[in-house]
């Protein structure tokens, strides 16, 4: 079914917590597995029907924030969707209770019970309000970036829309640009800064009234960490400041010299990789999703398949439009067995990244889509972001038909931006973690922590105070999952790390490496993380040898790639 056409009904509140309530009590009362088994299927079947019809309402809010009907429906599932989640809970409790426990973990395998455990951790009726006002801060983040309009140079942009000017290769034009851009996030900082504030607050509050003393553990448990810890993760970001940070400076330095600039650059001259401008896309926004379809093709008949599905389908929405959000995502509509992309095209490399990052995220769950529950659809976040991180790279033997003679500033561009994004994206990370830890800084002091931590992470980026807002260590606001999803940006700096693994084996052998992923990708939701990686046969990011080794291979390729008559 196309999207257009897929209905969209509000679901009445009251009817679905009966409804689930009935089916809570019917697991609990079962008198056999097969009694069992059925009130499981029929919960699944209700959840999906539930989730569809949020997610159409969240994708064309997304869409069109202006739209009064779905900002109206939004406001309504923002309120609803918390006190469901009571209901949703007590199915939880029941199946963990359930002494058919060891026949479901053999049918349907003991992950549902892992993340079960660890969702009933996340969850009070007594955190209900605090949820509905913390889902009202985060539509108002959304909806202020959304609203964003930048005049510049004669005209007005959306923050989509300006990107593009952002990496002019004109000095001046590229500095103008960052500086319009940071003038309107000065502008709306108090409203950002009271958002982020009160969330703080609000998330920590909950942290507490569940016992856990803080927020940071409860975000844990929210993000789905099933199978590592954040000693874990800060010992992947001791590795990324030892590993990470000295390739990507290098990559920096090199760049200057290319440029005639002094190191270390600003942030408008450090968006420039050539002189003569940084790697495009050709062609329109129909000729880049006709080249992914020519890649896919070619890729795979499982893939040729899925990405015709799309289009056929209008589950891409790509043009960047007034009114739309920001940014780009792929959700699923479990009633049609189909995925959904959304983005924002500018005409700069992040449209083609579209096509293959979230078309990787899509495929994964179009290639799983028939699996039951529809949790073990998807894994957790970071193992998702492998599927689509990784396809970025399968589609290098394809950059001409994206590129074509920007081809060679693409390839290194890519892997060059694979390699200085994980400080960034850890960086994220750990300032998470020190808000978290002391939710009662002001706005001024979490400005000072990410500067200080820009230090840490990117001492490439010079901090003059010459482009507002990103000079003075406050460009942590302009990145929503900050807002949005706290702890979920170093899922990014993980899979990036898997990611590169399979660049490294797809310069060797593209079919091998397919297959690598194929196992990987198969195995949907059905275990965690590192045991995806260690069922498909690729190592684990947090041991350190696995950051090293493929730090040390992309330098090598950058260093030895020939830039020869490219200024």
């Amino acid at each position: 079914m196309k999207f257009s056409e897929m209905p969209y009904a509000r679901p009445d509140i009251e009817t679905l917590k009966a409804d689930f309530t009935a089916l809570t009590e019917r697991l609990k009362s079962a008198g056999d597995y097969p009694a069992a088994r059925a009130a499981f299927l029929e919960m699944d079947q209700l959840r999906r029907r539930t989730e569809t019809q949020l997610t159409l309402v969240s994708i064309r809010h997304s869409i069109d924030t202006r739209d009064k009907f779905y900002d109206d429906e939004m406001q309504y599932w923002n309120s609803a969707a918390p006190e469901l989640e009571e209901y949703v809970q007590l199915w939880t409790e029941a199946l963990l209770k359930s002494p058919f426990r060891s026949e479901f973990e053999a049918e349907y395998g003991r992950i549902i019970f892992t993340n079960a455990e660890i969702s009933a951790k996340t969850f009070s009726p007594e955190i209900i309000p605090l949820l509905q006002q913390e889902n009202d801060l985060i539509k108002a983040y959304d909806k202020l970036i959304a609203s964003a309009q930048i005049p510049f140079d004669g005209g007005v942009y959306t923050l989509s829309q300006i990107s593009p000017k952002k990496t002019d290769p004109d000095d001046a034009v590229r500095l103008a640009a960052w500086k319009a851009e940071g003038a309107w996030y000065k502008e709306n900082q108090p409203e950002l800064d009271r958002i982020y504030d009160e969330l703080t607050h609000l998330r920590d509050a909950m942290g507490k009234k569940l016992g856990y003393g803080g927020y940071t553990q409860l975000g844990y448990y929210r993000m789905q960490r099933n199978c590592y810890t954040k000693e874990d993760v800060e010992r992947f970001r001791a590795s990324v400041v030892k590993y990470l940070v000295p390739v990507a400076d290098s990559i920096y330095r090199e760049q200057a010299i290319r440029l005639g600039k002094e190191y270390p650059m600003s942030f408008a001259d450090n968006a420039l990789l050539f002189r003569s401008g940084n790697a495009r896309p050709q062609g329109t926004a129909d000729d880049i999703l006709a080249a992914g379809r020519r890649f896919y093709d070619a890729l795979s008949p499982e893939t040729s398949e899925f990405f015709r599905m799309m289009l056929d389908n209008e589950l891409l929405d790509v043009l960047s439009t007034d009114g739309k959000e920001s940014g780009g995502y792929c959700t699923s509509l479990y009633d049609y067995d189909a995925p959904f992309i959304f983005a924002n095209f500018n005409g700069t490399t992040s449209d083609v990244e579209t096509v293959t990052h979230e078309a990787g995220h899509a495929f994964a769950d179009w290639y799983n889509r028939d699996r039951v529950p529809m949790e073990t659809i998807w894994p957790s976040m970071e193992a998702c972001e492998v599927h689509s991180m990784s396809m970025e790279f399968f589609a290098w033997p394809w950059a001409e038909e994206f590129f074509g003679p920007d081809t060679k500033k693409f390839l290194y561009s890519h892997l060059a931006g694979a390699i200085t994004f994980i400080p960034y994206g850890t960086m994220v990370d750990h300032f998470q973690h020190i808000v978290y830890e002391r939710p009662d800084m002001t706005p001024r002091e979490r400005h000072d922590v990410w500067k200080k931590l820009l230090g840490v992470y990117m001492p490439w980026q010079k901090l003059d105070g010459d482009i507002p807002f990103y000079s003075e260590g406050e460009g942590w606001q302009r990145q929503s999952h900050i807002y949005d999803v706290p702890f979920y940006y170093i899922d990014y700096c993980l899979a990036q790390t898997v990611a590169l693994s399979f660049w490294a084996m797809i310069q060797k052998d593209l079919k091998n490496a397919w297959a690598h992923y194929i196992a990987y990708t198969e195995q949907g939701g059905s275990v965690t993380f590192t045991e995806l990686l260690k069922n498909a046969g690729l190592d684990s990011p947090f041991e350190e040898t696995c950051l090293r080794t493929v730090c040390e291979a992309a330098a090598q390729w950058l260093r030895e790639f020939d830039l020869t008559g490219i200024a």
